[in-house]
């Protein structure tokens, strides 16, 4: 058996290798197709490694209690609920079990000034002591504010890497005072930097003690309530745990709906996800026309060279060849002709994968699997539409096959 495949592997190899130029124009199809999967398969790809570093940097595992759902349409319902405040903060700290951190913030936009230099629309954040924790902050000189900073609402900041480099430029902030929205405050540390958030610059940032925040900035706001579920790997009894509690802190009845939001970025990664389905929609779209006409095109050709070879076919049954082994030449010619699409296509996409690495903001990474699909696409294509031009082959009778001319 395995000798007869290995012959039939040599034929089929050496009718390639005769019609040359023929083999290559029937791939263009197949290679069309696997080019375009194998490189929309990797820009997808660096898209999603891109996309999860980026919410890890916004903290991928917190859950976020607010006034306004993440989207949702439905302002007119949610700007008619009441807004968070220290009681229900309280009533999460002191009760939640299955969260091990309670953060409560606000948030605004703030000019930040040092001597004659100014820095517009910087994101000020109030927050309450393991703020850092929560957001996987690292200092990357000075120190952090610690807990009596923030119950004391201390006039100290933290401040972003954008922040200390466009206002010190080579200067050591650190100890230095820095006006916020007009009000002073000491300089306690710098974080490292952080880069973006889609476009969200996450180093035009400070960070005060919420105490001073609501001082200096007010206190008529609703609070955001950060907490880190104990297990990241499943938040769900988190959330039914911090349901349960702030509907019962805020009276909300049996039959009523929630008149607060609890967010998760899971939201956001839904959404993405959502998106990145369609281009893999297309992507499939786009790659099976393509397959399908490459595979239309060796079906065509295959049938040509069964004609062509009719007495070849002929001259082999005569001397005991039998019809299996017959149909396993034909189909192994049309599977080479079809992974030779394949490989050229893989190429080409690893390549195209690369070029937009390189001369675009785009990331793509070409993975292994999106390969082996490639290949494999390929060869059910050449089985498939290989099948029919050799069972016809296989199906010739030897002396109407010596007799063709």
């Amino acid at each position: 058996m395995i000798q007869m495949a290995w012959e039939n592997l040599r034929i089929a190899l050496s009718s390639l290798r005769t019609n040359k130029l023929r083999s290559a124009l029937t791939t263009l199809g197949i290679i069309i197709g696997i080019t375009t999967v194998i490189a929309i398969i990797s820009v997808i790809e660096g898209l999603n490694l891109a996309f999860s570093a980026e919410l890890s940097t916004i903290g991928g595992n917190v859950i976020y209690v607010q006034k306004w759902r993440w989207m949702t349409n439905d302002w007119d319902i949610t700007k008619k609920w009441r807004d968070l405040g220290w009681k229900e903060y309280r009533a999460l700290r002191d009760q939640v079990r299955e969260s091990d951190l309670v953060i409560p913030m606000h948030r605004t936009m703030r000019p930040v000034r040092y001597e004659g230099k100014k820095i517009d629309d910087v994101l000020v954040t109030g927050a309450g002591a393991g703020y850092d924790e929560l957001r996987d902050a690292t200092v990357g000189s000075g120190r952090y504010l610690n807990a009596h900073e923030f119950d004391a609402g201390r006039d100290v900041v933290v401040i972003g890497w954008d922040v200390a480099e466009k206002l010190f430029g080579l200067r050591n902030p650190v100890g230095q005072d820095l006006y916020i929205g007009g009000k002073r405050f000491a300089i306690a540390g710098v974080l490292e930097q952080r880069g973006d958030f889609f476009d969200l610059n996450l180093d035009t940032t400070v960070v005060i003690p919420i105490k001073n925040f609501e001082k200096n900035f007010g206190s008529k706001r609703s609070l955001t309530l950060a907490l880190r579920p104990v297990n990241p790997d499943d938040a769900q009894p988190a959330i039914d745990e911090i349901r349960a509690i702030l509907r019962r802190v805020r009276g909300v009845a049996f039959r009523e709906d929630d008149d607060f939001a609890i967010n998760k970025v899971d939201a956001i990664k839904e959404l993405y996800d959502k998106l990145t389905g369609g281009l893999y929609a297309a992507m499939f779209g786009v790659a099976s026309i393509s397959l399908l006409v490459g595979g239309v095109g060796i079906m065509n050709i295959m049938l040509v060279s069964v004609t062509e070879r009719t007495r070849e076919i002929g001259i082999r049954k005569a001397v005991g060849a039998r019809r299996s082994s017959i149909l396993l030449q034909f189909l192994i010619e049309a599977v080479l002709l079809a992974c030779l699409g394949g490989a050229i296509g893989v190429s080409l996409g690893f390549g195209l994968a690369n070029l937009v690495n390189a001369v675009s903001p785009v990331p793509a990474t070409v993975r292994l699997w999106s390969v082996w699909l490639g290949l494999g696409f390929s060869a059910l294509v050449g089985i498939v539409f290989g099948f029919f031009p050799a069972w016809r082959a296989a199906s010739r009778h030897p002396i109407e096959a010596l007799r063709w001319e």
